[in-house]
């Protein structure tokens, strides 16, 4: 969206001016590829557990006794176990009857790799999607239901107005290095991530500031996690995400478009760990541009 017109600290009168219909398309453009995976069947409307596992064997299935307590039709009693040792292996020994599959295949015993060891290994139980996340040295097993309720049930995602206002020019105060920040999550341990600097800009007459996150120095996009005086009323109350091209080398201009502000995962299911804005990162202006509040628990 670089080529796009950028409107910079206009002031914000009452009426919302006309969006070019070339930035108007973009918008209902990324929209759509947004919808399409929020209701794909690897989407977070089908999530339907997270389960934080205990050192040593950790036993899953539909008997309530179970740690790990796996709901859906055909899920035997007792479908195994899964033993999470200190070195960040997470062993899965399932029983025969579990009809356990890695890619289609029959599986018995098998290592889960992580979501932050690369591609996380996916398992399947009686169409059940199973698989091991990592967060600040905890792991949890992600359990999926392509056939979620809440998945069947989805109405949709509200949105404001477009407004080309919201769309603004921000410039990337630098740190001296990049640093850890410890950022707080819905539910599970937080989360460390690194923060590149501060991003300063104006909305109307305001000067704002927020704090990206990138995953390394060389990366080429930012994280924002923000809320503003929309939170808690039109929009989620625990903040949205943005997603944003890193300044090109040599540079420190950013585009922030708040017409692409979207609803962190937890929004459509209590079983995801968001991040949750800094203090830092809520703004004192109310942001009417990109997702509304869709959620429903």
């Amino acid at each position: 969206m670089a080529a796009l017109a950028v409107g910079v600290g206009a002031a914000c009168p009452a009426r919302r001016p006309a969006a070019d219909p070339t930035y108007t398309a973009e918008i209902e453009r990324q929209r759509s590829q947004r919808l399409a995976e929020l209701t794909s069947d690897t989407g977070w409307l089908t999530l339907v557990g997270i389960h934080w596992l205990k050192p040593g064997a950790n036993r899953l299935g539909a008997d309530p006794g179970n740690d790990i307590v796996l709901h859906g039709d055909g899920v035997p009693a007792f479908a195994g176990e899964l033993e999470s040792t200190a070195d960040g292996t997470v062993m899965l020994r399932a029983r025969p009857d579990a009809a356990a599959t890695v890619g289609g295949e029959p599986v018995t015993t098998v290592t889960l790799r992580s979501d932050r060891q690369g591609t996380p290994v996916i398992v399947e139980i009686a169409g059940l999607r199973l698989n091991v996340i990592e967060r600040g040295g905890s792991r949890a097993l992600r359990v999926r239901d392509p056939r979620s309720p809440r998945r069947a049930g989805f109405k949709g995602i509200q949105y404001f107005p477009i407004d080309p206002r919201l769309r603004v020019q921000a410039v990337l105060e630098r740190y001296d290095a990049p640093r850890e920040v410890t950022v707080a999550s819905a539910q599970g341990p937080a989360q460390r991530m690194l923060a590149p600097g501060l991003l300063r800009f104006r909305i109307g007459s305001t000067e704002c500031s927020l704090e990206p996150f990138a995953e390394s120095a060389e990366t080429g996009s930012l994280f924002i996690v923000f809320s503003d005086e929309t939170a808690g009323r039109e929009t989620y109350g625990a903040g949205r995400f943005l997603d944003v091209d890193a300044p090109a080398p040599g540079t420190s201009t950013v585009i922030l478009d708040f017409n692409l502000a979207y609803n962190p995962p937890c929004v459509f299911t209590p079983y995801a760990t968001c991040p949750l804005p800094p203090a830092r990162n809520v703004l004192p202006v109310a942001i009417e541009a990109g997702e509304k509040d869709s959620g429903d628990h």
